[in-house]
């Protein structure tokens, strides 16, 4: 017999915990910090090659460099005690897109860690190296599952690939200071068709749909491969695939430059990290391939830009508004 609504009885709840339950220190750590944090590392070799360029003393850039891999290596061992606590929540994060791009900077901070390391202890920085880039390819792997077990719409391409997919990059920046050059040239050729692949693919997307205003920072990620496979061709002595890929490089940025508006149109968010990495990564690549006053100048302008970005975001971290706005897993 059908029960009146009316007199229907509503479902109880336990009453709320008072005084909430406090969670244990990192339980709710969010990996969107790892963008910025990777921005502000790759604007400390910036400034350093700057430095370099310029004659003048190297105690600011290695004081940047100090800093920046001190606040990676602080964010690191947080999200590892949130790991340890509940090994799931890797699985978790990468459902979500900020989880992906946040977990990916952070591995591919991991090799920008040892492209630091190699100016001061190049025996340790072979050591990060070999480390980040099993870490990376555990990244890989681990987003490629993700990516076949989420619905059709979670698979879609996005500049978050190349963090994960192309980030390995990072590591034949570090590696060909290092001497090992052999390995810096295997990375180059094996992630110029994935990024190439990506680029396409994104560029495709653009002329059909309209991304919608909150992701569109994210596209600024598509500079930072141009940028490092530059770099890293210069570094190697390839100079007409250095030069071509920043010509490259610089194309991306203006057309990053001259479509602004459209890109911040939703305003500040934790995804405006996207824009710190690839300034940085730009600034440096001009820099090595001989575009000194571009260089210079870019470096500067990151040197405004990404501390500023990163303290608006890293602000969000302790009173957890950052977790709840990218969907941050619990431990």
């Amino acid at each position: 017999m059908p029960v009146d609504p009316a007199r229907a009885r509503p479902k109880r709840f336990p009453p709320p915990e008072f005084p909430p339950r406090r969670l244990p220190p990192f339980a709710r750590m969010p990996p969107a910090v790892f963008p910025v944090v990777l921005g502000v590392l790759g604007m400390a070799l910036a400034v350093k090659r700057a430095l370099v360029e310029a004659g003048l003393p190297q105690g600011l850039g290695d004081m940047a460099l100090g800093v920046a891999v001190g606040l990676w290596l602080f964010c690191a061992v947080a999200y590892g005690m949130k790991i340890a606590r509940r090994p799931a929540v890797v699985s978790e994060e990468l459902r979500v897109l900020p989880g992906r791009a946040g977990l990916a900077a952070a591995s591919v901070g991991g090799l920008a860690v040892a492209a630091a390391l190699g100016f001061f202890l190049p025996g340790l920085a072979r050591g990060v190296l070999a480390l980040g880039l099993l870490l990376q390819a555990a990244l890989a792997v681990l987003m490629l599952r993700a990516l076949l077990a989420a619905p059709p719409e979670g698979r879609v391409v996005t500049p978050v690939w190349h963090l994960a997919f192309v980030g390995f990059i990072v590591g034949a920046l570090a590696a060909v200071p290092l001497g090992w050059e052999t390995l810096a040239r295997g990375i180059l050729w094996a992630t110029m068709p994935v990024a190439a692949g990506i680029w396409a693919v994104s560029l495709w997307q653009l002329w059909k749909t309209v991304p919608p205003a909150p992701l569109r920072p994210l596209l600024a990620i598509h500079l930072a491969p141009a940028s490092l496979f530059a770099s890293v061709a210069g570094l190697l002595g390839m100079t007409w695939l250095a030069q071509g890929m920043v010509v490259l490089g610089c194309a991306i940025a203006v057309a990053l430059l001259a479509s602004g508006r459209w890109i911040a149109e939703a305003g500040f968010s934790p995804l405006w990290g996207a824009f710190t990495f690839p300034m940085a990564a730009f600034g440096s690549a001009l820099l090595i391939n001989g575009w000194a006053m571009g260089g210079v100048l870019v470096t500067v302008l990151a040197l405004g830009a990404v501390p500023a970005i990163a303290w608006r975001v890293i602000r969000m971290w302790p009173d957890g508004s950052l977790a709840a706005k990218t969907n941050a897993a619990t431990a």
